[in-house]
């Protein structure tokens, strides 16, 4: 069964500190293919740690696998950092930034 989150794709320091050993190694592809979720969000769907989810909405579709994002994430937001699955979320429209919206990206999630 599908679930209704949002998601905020960011950066991280891990992802910062990977960058310097290059984007293909292990580290960064991990970093920047792995959602994070609320334990507690985690439990209702019956998705254990590295369980692949299929996450989407109107702009885009992924498969990725999930861990906890601890308690520093709330119920009903996801985190995944920036990379090719965050920008096949977002819409393509940038207002004439140069960046698409990027934050508060409305998708559902259900386990693989």
């Amino acid at each position: 069964m599908a679930v209704e989150f949002i998601l905020i794709p960011g950066r991280t320091s891990r992802q910062g500190t990977s960058l310097n050993e290059g984007k293909y190694t292990a580290t960064y592809q991990e970093e920047i293919n792995t959602l994070r979720m609320n334990p507690d969000d985690m439990q209702q769907m019956q998705i254990s740690a590295g369980d692949q989810v299929r996450m989407w909405n109107d702009f885009g579709e992924v498969t990725v696998p999930c861990i906890s994002g601890k308690d520093e994430l709330p119920q009903g937001l996801l985190f995944i950092s920036y990379g090719d699955k965050s920008s096949q979320l977002m819409p393509g429209e940038t207002h004439g930034t140069g960046m698409p919206d990027s934050k508060g990206l409305d998708v559902f999630v259900e386990k693989v």
